[in-house]
């Protein structure tokens, strides 16, 4: 599968040829660029901001930042970089009415987490609610990650879950490499250290657990048992999208707690093709690209 992060299978090469297709007024080379990109902008902005409503108007409004800037890609750098450096620019300079509103801390998430009642289910209950419960577990873990300070959770996002190395990090961030590692060990600590002493998937000895807050979260809105968010219809988990991590990498990080993360659905779903019509509906592109 095509994984834009992921420098061994990145190929500037086809971006360059569509990019150019495009700018001679190409429109099915535009869509073919956006549609190499689109699906990890929008899996980003959905763990930048929990809700798939937002996620979506964001990966909008950075494919359209982005398309509109075309001409101004000059070839002389990577485009995957300066693709995402607009991109991760653009969910770090959000007013405070966009990412803001989703943000929590740890201290008030496992209060809440706490306040939410516990209820016991079977066996066989749990088997027949098993799409339920992850519902639950997935929304969970989306919502510690709203704890964590934006600057942090891109980093987070980047170097944890999709597993971009300092070297390309820094560079998609435009920070020093020593920086974008400072940024990704303080996070980890931080909600690794929640999650020990909170998660049950993670210390047995916590008694929070999937099955027993699934109801809790179910009367509390957290899970909407008749449109789920997190656990519909996919086809990769994001780690099937990522390559073999070597074994130093290995050695520098906590699987047990990444692994979690990374087994949250890569989504591929209908609403990109909306993205899509919408973008091309946009007046300011269809003038730069005579559509």
């Amino acid at each position: 599968m095509h994984h834009p992060l992921n420098s061994l299978v990145y190929d500037q090469a086809e971006d360059i040829r569509l990019i150019d297709a495009a700018l001679q007024g190409s429109k099915t080379a535009l869509e073919q660029l956006i549609q190499r990109h689109q699906h990890y902008i929008y899996n980003v902005a959905l763990k930048m901001v929990l809700n798939p409503f937002d996620a979506e108007d964001i990966t909008q409004e950075v494919l359209i930042k982005v398309v509109t800037k075309l001409s101004q890609f000059q070839g002389k750098s990577n485009f995957r970089t300066w693709l995402y450096r607009i991109t991760f620019n653009h969910f770090l300079r959000m007013k405070q009415s966009g990412l803001e509103k989703h943000m929590t801390t740890f201290a008030a998430y496992g209060e809440d987490l706490d306040r939410i009642e516990d209820v016991e289910m079977s066996v066989e209950e749990q088997l027949a609610q098993r799409e339920l419960i992850r519902e639950a577990k997935l929304s969970c873990l989306s919502g510690m990650l709203l704890c964590l300070n934006r600057e942090q959770r891109l980093v987070f996002i980047l170097g944890e879950i999709f597993e971009a190395d300092h070297n390309l990090g820094s560079e998609l961030l435009d920070i020093s490499k020593a920086n974008f590692r400072k940024r990704l060990e303080r996070a980890r600590r931080d909600l690794y250290q929640f999650m020990q002493n909170k998660c049950g998937l993670i210390n047995t000895a916590n008694p929070c657990r999937c099955a027993r807050k699934t109801a809790g979260f179910i009367k509390e809105g957290w899970v909407d048992p008749q449109q789920m968010r997190f656990n519909t219809a996919y086809v990769h988990a994001i780690k099937d999208t990522l390559p073999t991590k070597s074994q130093q990498l290995d050695e520098l990080v906590s699987e047990k707690y990444a692994d979690l993360f990374r087994q949250t659905p890569f989504q591929e779903k209908p609403q990109a093709e909306r993205i899509m019509a919408t973008i091309f509906q946009d007046r300011s592109i269809r003038d730069t690209f005579n559509l």
